[in-house]
């Protein structure tokens, strides 16, 4: 009796896996994972500062305007593919904010070098700021509104697509 209701569990457990990729497949955009920074004011900055670049401080993400905040790594291959239309935005007038996430500095540098820097300001985080906004990896990039607070929260590389689809969108709506 006990080895009929076995040769039953893996069918069950397919069908209940089954179910939950279904479930999540349903969802409008599945690179929206939810945030408890949304609607609140921006985490702490705790950053060291990347020499020859002007630090990323707290009262430079509360003070007026509407503004990109962007955790990248020159370890990310995503951050590489994403930073040709960060650049594109910066010189669009877009001021953004780079938090360099556990890396090292000579790279980071080198990163910058290359691929150009369209950071009004820069912080080195060797993850506690990464801990304290939440974030699941690099490349993640927040809408931050003029009155210091996160509007919106981005997780992976920004694309041509969705930054016509979202980005966009988020920052006309942060300036609201």
């Amino acid at each position: 009796m006990m080895g009929k209701w076995l040769m039953l569990l893996p069918p069950v457990i397919f069908a209940g896996l089954a179910a939950m990729f279904w479930l999540g497949m349903q969802r409008e955009n599945p690179n929206d994972l939810p945030s408890t920074f949304v609607g609140r004011a921006v985490p702490v900055v705790q950053v060291a500062e990347l020499p020859g670049h002007p630090l990323l401080t707290d009262a430079v993400l509360r003070a007026p305007g509407v503004k990109l905040v962007n955790f990248w790594a020159s370890w990310c291959a995503p951050c590489r593919a994403e930073a040709p239309l960060l650049e594109q935005l910066a010189a669009e007038g877009v001021v953004i904010h780079g938090v360099n996430y556990k890396d090292d500095p000579a790279k980071a540098e080198a990163f910058l070098a290359e691929l150009g820097n369209p950071y009004a300001t820069i912080g080195t985080d060797a993850g506690r700021m990464g801990l304290d906004w939440g974030i699941y990896g690099v490349p993640e990039t927040f809408v931050i509104n003029g009155e210091g607070k996160v509007t919106y929260r981005f997780p992976g590389p920004i694309t041509a697509q969705e930054l016509e689809r979202v980005i966009r969108l988020e920052l006309a709506k942060a300036a609201e």
